[in-house]
This record gives C-alpha cells, sequence and structure tokens, in this order.
C-alpha cells in the first residue's frame, strides 16, 4: 500500500473544501484552486476531523500510482492556497539582464541573443524583478510556478564552460575545463 497515500491531510482552519463530481475545489487566503482527480481513487472530507482521506476504488498497478500523487497534490493544492509557492531565477552573463514589460504582460530578457526575448506571464503568477539579474516566480499552483520557472530557464540554459545563463537560485553548474587544459 502507499505510504504517502495513506497519510491523511490535515485542512487548516482558514480553508474550505468541497469535493463533488470527482473535482475536489480548495479555497484559502491567497485564492482558489480546482482539480479533477481520476476515477480510480476516492477523496473523502471530514469536516469534523478537518482531514481528507485518499483511498483506492480497485486494486490495480495504476490505482496503486494514482494513490500516492492524488494525496500529494491535495496537499500540495492546500500548500498553495495558505503559503503559495515561489521560485527564484538568478542571470549570469555579462550584460545578461531581466526586466517586466507590466502593460503588456510580458518577461523581457536580453541573454546573449540577437534580439530580446519576450515570455508571455501567464495568469495567476506573480513574476518580479528584485534587480536585473535576478527574476521571482510567485503563485498559489506548485505545477504553474514550476513549469514557468523551467520555460524560462529554458530560454539560455546554464553552459558549462563559463557558467553563463538563467539558472536557479543556488543551483550549482558542473564546470568544464576548456582546451587550455589538455596541454
Amino acid at each position: 500500500m502507499s505510504r504517502i497515500g495513506k497519510k491523511p491531510v490535515s485542512v487548516p482552519e482558514n480553508v474550505k473544501v468541497a469535493i463533488a463530481d470527482r473535482t475536489i475545489s480548495v479555497e484559502g487566503p491567497l485564492g482558489k484552486l480546482q482539480w479533477q482527480y481520476r476515477p480510480e481513487v476516492v477523496v473523502e472530507y471530514d469536516s469534523a476531523s478537518r482531514q481528507i482521506k485518499v483511498r483506492r476504488a480497485v486494486e490495480t498497478r495504476q490505482a496503486k500510482a494514482l494513490h500516492g500523487l492524488t494525496r500529494a497534490l491535495i496537499q500540495n493544492m492546500i500548500v498553495g492556497v495558505t503559503q503559495g509557492y515561489e521560485k527564484r531565477l538568478e542571470i549570469v552573463g555579462v550584460g545578461y539582464l531581466a526586466a517586466i514589460d507590466k502593460q503588456k504582460n510580458l518577461l523581457q530578457l536580453r541573454v546573449g541573443f540577437a534580439n530580446e526575448l519576450q515570455v508571455p506571464i501567464p495568469p495567476g503568477l506573480q513574476v518580479t524583478c528584485p534587480d536585473q539579474q535576478h527574476i521571482v516566480i510567485r503563485g498559489i499552483d506548485k505545477q504553474l510556478v514550476g513549469q514557468f520557472a523551467a520555460q524560462v530557464r529554458a530560454k539560455r540554459k546554464p553552459e558549462p564552460y563559463k557558467g553563463k545563463g538563467i539558472r536557479y537560485e543556488g543551483e550549482q553548474i558542473r564546470r568544464k575545463e576548456g582546451k587550455a587544459a589538455v596541454k
């Protein structure tokens, strides 16, 4: 049996949970999230103990895989509406910078290409640039925050020789020695 799936998800006092037609809705101080879970699992909310329990409807291999996944996604929803999620990116390179165009809701990146890259910011995310070398992405949906951070990083991945590019804050880049190291 799934070890993660067996653990009940505790719901804080300031969060409202509604389950109807295989759709779970979680509303908290930061916003509201909805998610439709698969029919292989059953989600039950006990309002007296303020806990959400996930169990399998059938004993198949896929149901076992979805058991823990469903519980983890519900836990992420509750953390998202109470605390939110944040990813920080840093830009390394001479002349590399980032800016926000608030009128068009775009993230503008100058990362060594001939043209400036413009990435549209999805709704539901707050993207800020405290300075020109850092990007902060905040939101209540963990998947959306991580996906957008990965898309921005993919525009100019850190290269292994000088380490220039967009990286997650604190990410270690494996550096290679250049041609001079052969001699």
